[in-house]
Formats: C-alpha cells, sequence, structure tokens
C-alpha cells in the first residue's frame, strides 16, 4: 500500500453526491451461506427478482474508463449471474490505504462493499465498520489464499476480507546499467550507479532497520512487545543510512524524482510497487527490470532488507441493509474471474493459488518481483493500534538523516529518541 495522509474531503463529497442512507446493524453475516463466484444465478426464468441497491467503494484508478473501468464491469457480471437480483450499483472513490479513516468516520453512511489494505483492519473493527465473515465465504478465502495472506486478513482466528492481491513493494532496475548481480547488493549498486530510495516514506524506512534485527511487536502481532529499534543494532543502521544519504549515487525519492530520472536516464533503479508497472515498463522498455529487495552490508555482513508486506481486499460493512447480496458481491469481487481480469487491465497481482499457477502468469516479471519479495523479502505489516505512532516517528527520523541533523556523532542519541518516540514514551 502506498502510504499517505489523503484529505476526507473525497469522502465528504463522495458521501453528499451519493445521498447515502444509514441502514440497520447486522451481525456477522458473513456466516450466512453465499453462492459461488461464477455459475452464480439460477436458470429460471420466473424467478421473481428482488430490488437491491449497493453502494461500492474503490480507487479511482479502478472507475477510470482508460484503465478498464474494472469495478463497474465486474459488479455488472455479478448482477448479469444474478437474476434473483436487480442490483442498483451507486459508486465512490475511496483508496485502499484510506479505508479506515474514510468509513470509520460514518460507518452507517459509507459504502456496503469496500476496497481496503489490510493494515487497516483494527481501526475498522473498533469503528464497527467491517463484518467477521463466516461459512462459505470464510471457506472460499482459506482455500484460494496462502496460509500468510490468509492470516494477513485475520483476527483473532476471524476473517475480516476476501484477499484480491497482494501488497508490499520491490525494486525496478534498468538493465543497461545494473547486471542481475548487481542487483543483489544495495551497495554495489551505489557504487555503480544512481539510485532513488524514498527514504522519509514510513512505508519504506524501516526496511533497513529490520535487516539488521529490529522487531516491530515481535512477530507483528504482539503488541505488549512493542518496537525494537534500540541498541547497536539500530544505531549500525542509522550510521548506514547517514552514509548511504552521501554518497552522490544516491537520490531521496521525493516529488517523483525517481520516475522522472528512470526516463531520462539518470537514475537507475527505484523502489516502488505494481501500481508504477506501466510507468516503469513505458520508461524502460527492453531495459525493464524487477526483482525482489536487495542486501545491505552494515559492518561487512549482508543483511537482506525487508519490505513492509500485507494484502487488499474486499470488505462488507455489517450496517449494509443487504448482507447476503453484499457478502456475494465481496466474494464475487475475489474470485478468479475478477483476479484476472484486474491482472489484465492494471496489472494487478493476482494472490489466487490456482491463477498464480498459470504460465502467463507466473512466468510474468511483476509477478515474479513481487510474490519473491512477500515470500523471501518482506515482513507482515504490523496491524495492531500501537503502530499508528511509528508513521510519524519514522518520517521526522528519516527527514533528519536527509537533513544532515543526524550524524555519525548523535547517531545513538537520535536513534534512541526514535525509538522512544515509535513507543509513545512522550519523546
Amino acid at each position: 500500500m502506498k502510504k499517505g495522509k489523503k484529505a476526507l474531503a473525497l469522502f465528504m463529497a463522495a458521501t453528499m453526491t451519493m445521498g447515502l442512507a444509514a441502514c440497520g446493524s447486522k451481525e456477522d453475516e458473513g456466516n450466512k451461506p453465499t453462492q459461488t463466484p461464477g455459475n452464480q444465478g439460477s436458470n429460471n426464468e420466473n424467478t421473481e427478482k428482488k430490488d437491491v441497491t449497493l453502494t461500492v467503494w474503490g480507487s479511482s484508478e479502478d472507475q477510470n474508463a482508460e484503465q478498464g473501468n474494472w469495478l463497474p464491469t465486474m459488479c455488472d457480471k455479478f448482477n448479469a449471474e444474478h437474476p434473483e437480483w436487480n442490483i442498483t450499483f451507486k459508486y465512490g472513490v475511496c483508496p485502499e490505504g484510506d479505508a479506515g479513516a474514510m468509513v470509520s468516520q460514518d460507518p452507517t453512511a459509507s459504502a456496503d462493499v469496500y476496497m481496503f489494505a489490510n493494515d487497516q483492519i483494527t481501526t475498522l473493527i473498533n469503528a464497527n465498520a467491517i463484518t467477521k465473515l463466516g461459512g462459505e465465504t470464510a471457506d472460499y478465502v482459506k482455500s484460494t489464499n496462502s496460509e500468510a495472506i490468509v492470516n494477513s486478513v485475520s483476527v483473532d482466528g476471524n476473517i475480516y476480507g476476501v484477499p484480491f492481491t497482494t501488497n508490499t513493494w520491490f525494486m525496478y532496475y534498468n538493465k543497461s546499467i545494473f547486471s542481475e548481480d548487481d542487483v543483489k547488493n544495495l551497495d554495489t549498486m551505489v557504487s555503480k550507479g544512481k539510485v532513488a530510495f524514498p527514504l522519509n516514506n514510513s512505508w519504506y524506512f524501516a526496511s533497513f532497520y529490520v535487516a539488521n534485527g529490529c522487531t516491530l511487536f515481535e512477530d507483528g502481532f504482539n503488541e505488549a512487545a512493542g518496537i525494537d529499534f534500540a541498541g547497536d543494532k539500530a544505531v549500525a543502521v542509522t550510521n548506514y543510512l547517514i552514509d548511504l544519504v552521501a554518497n552522490k549515487n544516491f537520490v531521496n525519492d521525493a516529488d517523483g524524482a525517481g520516475m522522472a530520472g528512470l526516463r531520462d536516464g539518470s537514475i537507475g533503479a527505484i523502489f516502488s510497487g505494481s501500481w508504477d508497472y506501466n510507468s516503469v515498463k513505458e520508461a524502460l522498455g527492453d531495459n525493464f527490470g524487477a526483482v525482489q529487495l536487495p542486501c545491505i552490508t552494515i559492518n561487512g555482513e549482508a543483511k537482506q532488507m525487508k519490505a513492509f508486506a500485507g494484502s487488499k481486499a474486499i470488505a462488507v460493512n455489517p450496517n449494509c441493509k443487504e448482507p447476503q447480496v453484499a457478502v456475494a458481491l465481496a466474494r464475487y469481487l475475489g474470485s478468479p474471474e475478477a483476479q484476472q481480469s484486474h491482472y489484465t487491465s492494471r496489472s494487478v497481482v493476482p494472490c489466487n493459488t490456482e491463477l498464480l499457477k498459470q504460465d502467463s502468469v507466473k512466468n510474468d516479471a511483476l509477478v515474479i518481483a513481487q510474490n519473491n519479495t512477500f515470500d523471501n523479502t518482506s515482513i507482515i505489516q504490523p496491524f495492531v493500534s500501537a503502530m499508528g505512532v511509528y508513521w510519524d516517528a519514522a518520517v521526522n527520523m528519516a527527514n533528519g538523516i536527509i537533513n544532515g541533523d543526524v550524524t555519525h556523532d548523535n547517531a545513538t542519541e537520535m536513534t534512541d529518541s526514535m525509538n522512544a518516540a515509535m513507543n509513545n514514551n512522550g519523546l
């Protein structure tokens, strides 16, 4: 998920234009039986249709005609496959990474079905804004996804969404500048050409510290354990980053500097995700390369960078009036057919285990890079409530390194202050 705080004006505008009405609360509607995606309708032409209105929120890209109009197209197909329902869809824009803020602001006036990044789960649960899925829908999620993906949408053993893609970042590079061996180590790369990295983006920043043994809530779920970005292991990373930023071949990727550099050839590698695939492919052409994260060298030892990883999924609002229809739609939007369409139209990498076995998918450089990163060079992004303190503390530290306020002389002090701030100790 690309991190960044979006203005909630989008939410207000969407709410005003759609004229949403509050709905009665329902508990655990996901336990009701739902039909299998695809071949869901009845052949009985005499079946009485039930008029249903569903509000669905997704990203602007998924509702863009030039990018395939994926969301409305899939909803129309779902409607066509269900002759028992006559569904009127209302659409609103809600980026997956903003679902926690937008939907939780007023769950009773939000979408019936919406897309979310899995790190939003705790916020949504606390706001009574997301349905616990059960029955056939929960079984479907478990049987069509890896254990890691299932865990990414689960809390206390309960499933809260139908996954449709993994969510992480990896490295794009220019093959005319860096070889396949070069891209295994970041220090080798910056000795040969310019590399752009969004250091003061908190979603990327942790990768260096985690590489050297720092942890967030132990395995990501033990809130009481806190964040451990302290001690010699963390100070060594801070010193590494001070030197990295000072390297003439390092560029802090802000305001589109990395992509612009790829286009004009001044930068040989950037770190991003599948959302930038088409732009990078256009910029690099035959020199396009994509791989999992490289190692860095700290105190003479190779240490593996590790990205935050998770999933994006489809959720159902427990306040919706038509929970059976909403759950069925959520399941359909995460179906193999829908994931294949998403991949074809927007290069959204599928997570369905059967789709990933298809040659056309598994041999794609984009899919290989994203899945190798997820499997080999990532950690599941924590979604415990205490994680909320991490983001500002990380960006403040990164800015201090970039601006030169953090130096080798005060690295220990500044690292300790960062760790205290990440653990909400009043600093």
